[in-house]
């Protein structure tokens, strides 16, 4: 038994010293013993992902008291904070940027009386919008959306297409045009800290209802935000009794009536006084805001308004003495004598709504610009 010892010893002495150095270098990682505490990864390791914006861009537009455009503010006379926080302007331009622009056109049967009208815009939103070094692209729709053209900077096809432009069902499926029109610029040129890329603009011409859409208005609008991308339009009306009506009631209604989107006051009844005396002017801005943090929720009225203000456009009704052409020519002016402001966003990481104010140095001027963004959690 000794001698069978000794031989088996001498056979498989050898691999039993070498497991124990062998298991100094494994191959793959070794599973804890049940129970044994896992070592937690460095604090710094843990941090939650976060969806970033890799660069905000918000066109600015100044006016002084008289409503005159100002165009001779420099750099440092603008201060932007995202949430508060003061961000460092990466870019800085006025009216130079080249612009990718996308027109969106009703071509519903409602609005027969108005093609004649509405052919004439082409070389306006060529000469005055789109602009030497721009592009443009050209959506119809009605109870269909239509691309009529492709992005192209021959003007001569723009206003080809928009000068043989043609009507059709009695539909107006406005907010999935809007999303075809931001997807469309979602692809332009991006900018970064170091290029500017294209201004994408959105400008529409239509009703302001929307009829048998799928798509929501406020996911447009928190799309368009992400994708930097600025919404003007042009208010069409279509009966006599619109172009001599007064506006009735300014403020938008968003939710039942009797009822409110947003919590009160503390210690203030809510009455339908106590919210106009709580927001003012700045109904349209409040449910800009609202729309594009409740994607879910429908919003019926003043939809233009709403898109426009959201992305620091502009809205222009023409049912008064403000003809189509008046109100593209306008556009165009603002466009081309606009302040365009861009940061990548520090300190402020955080997901939800982003509030972004722009201020000047100097007193007695209005400023319009973007009012935010919305960063969704990531997913999970």
């Amino acid at each position: 038994m000794r001698r069978s010892a000794s031989v088996l010893w001498m056979l498989l002495g050898p691999s039993l010293i070498a497991i124990p150095l062998g298991a100094q270098s494994p191959e793959g990682p070794i599973a804890p013993r049940p129970g044994a505490p896992v070592q937690q990864a460095p604090p710094e390791a843990q941090a939650k992902l976060v969806v970033r914006v890799s660069l905000v861009n918000t066109p600015v537009t100044v006016r002084d008291a008289k409503g005159e455009i100002v165009a001779n503010l420099e750099m440092k006379d603008f201060r932007i904070t995202d949430n508060g926080v003061e961000q460092k302007i990466s870019h800085f331009d006025l009216g130079g940027d080249p612009i990718s622009l996308v027109v969106l056109l009703e071509t519903s049967s409602r609005i027969d009386p108005l093609l004649p009208e509405l052919h004439k815009t082409g070389i306006l939103l060529t000469q005055t919008v789109m602009g030497p070094t721009g592009e443009a692209a050209v959506v119809g729709f009605n109870d269909s959306v239509d691309k009529l053209h492709d992005f192209t900077t021959n003007a001569d096809q723009i206003e080809k297409t928009v000068t043989h432009l043609q009507t059709g069902t009695s539909g107006l499926k406005l907010y999935d045009a809007m999303a075809v029109g931001v997807e469309m610029l979602s692809g332009r040129p991006q900018a970064t800290p170091e290029r500017p890329g294209h201004r994408r603009v959105l400008l529409i011409m239509s009703e302001a209802t929307d009829v048998g859409s799928e798509t929501r208005l406020g996911e447009v609008l928190r799309q368009a935000q992400l994708s930097n991308v600025t919404i003007y339009s042009v208010g069409l009306s279509t009966t006599r009794a619109e172009l001599q009506a007064k506006p009735k009631n300014p403020v938008p209604q968003v939710t039942p009536p009797g009822t409110f989107g947003l919590p009160p006051q503390p210690g203030v009844p809510q009455t339908p006084d106590s919210e106009a005396a709580r927001y003012g002017s700045g109904n349209l801005l409040a449910l800009a805001v609202w729309a594009v943090q409740h994607v879910k929720d429908k919003i019926s009225d003043h939809a233009l308004e709403v898109a426009a203000t959201a992305t620091g456009g502009a809205h222009l009704a023409t049912f008064k003495d403000r003809s189509i052409e008046k109100a593209v020519d306008e556009i165009g002016g603002e466009l081309h004598s606009q302040y365009s402001l861009s940061y990548a966003p520090t300190g402020t990481n955080e997901t939800g709504y982003h509030e972004i104010k722009v201020q000047v140095a100097q007193s007695g001027l209005r400023v319009r610009a973007r009012p935010g963004y919305y960063l969704a959690p990531p997913e999970s």
